[in-house]
């Protein structure tokens, strides 16, 4: 039976631990390369798939499919919505002004931005950037699990409703659900607002500083306080 490269990591992992614990650091060297390259490769060939995708109407559509990008084993990612224009024409992540104020956040928070994942909860841009729809979200569901069970971030922040809705499903909005750590499968989620949204309103400083207070704490979680 054919094992997955996920598989493969988890056993690699696993070795290297019992390794470490017996005290055979001198051997550690070969299996975490291998670690690397099992993880490098499965995160490759999903990007691949994501780029060739056709799970949904959203792929007749697009000029290009965005699958995320970043440190491939960053402690801290970030989800978003979906690509808008900028990132279909250049199949990159969070390029327009929303991702140049992520990336003052994310510099803000001391981290370089090739340190931490950013992606999208769907691949693929919704048209005249309106909300993903429900099957849309379910059919790109798969590329983004397998991201975080690749990745293995310390810490997920999703931006926006949709992301935060597809991690910590909540009734309130995101004014109320900001704020408080949620969980993902054991992994610590902040969701906090859309830089798109702090576009939207930026007389607003109030909503800056909410968000820098989400990020505080995510910061503190991570020891960069």
């Amino acid at each position: 039976m054919k094992r997955s490269a996920a598989d493969v990591w988890e056993e690699l992992r696993n070795q290297v631990d019992f390794l470490a614990e017996a005290g055979g650091g001198f051997v550690l060297r070969r299996p975490e390369d291998g670690l690397e390259a099992a993880r490098r490769k499965a995160l490759e060939g999903m990007d691949a798939q994501v780029r060739d995708c056709k799970l949904c109407a959203l792929h007749t559509l697009r000029t290009k499919a965005v699958p995320g990008e970043g440190d491939r084993s960053a402690e801290l990612m970030f989800v978003g919505e979906a690509p808008g224009r900028d990132e279909d024409l250049q199949g990159r992540p969070f390029v327009g002004r929303a991702g140049q104020l992520l990336r003052k956040i994310v510099a803000a928070m001391t981290f370089r931005e090739d340190e931490v994942f950013i992606t999208n909860v769907v691949k693929c841009r919704p048209p005249d950037n309106r909300e993903p729809f429900r099957e849309e979200i379910e059919a790109c569901a798969p590329y983004l699990e397998r991201q975080i069970e690749l990745i293995r971030p310390r810490v997920i922040v999703t931006l926006g409703k949709t992301a935060a809705d597809r991690f910590v499903p909540g009734r309130g909005g995101m004014g109320e659900r900001r704020g408080r750590f949620g969980d993902y499968r054991g992994i610590p989620v902040m969701p906090t607002f859309h830089p798109s949204y702090l576009i939207r309103n930026e007389g607003d400083r109030a909503l800056k500083r909410m968000v820098w207070e989400d990020m505080k704490q995510v910061m503190a979680l991570l020891g960069r306080k």
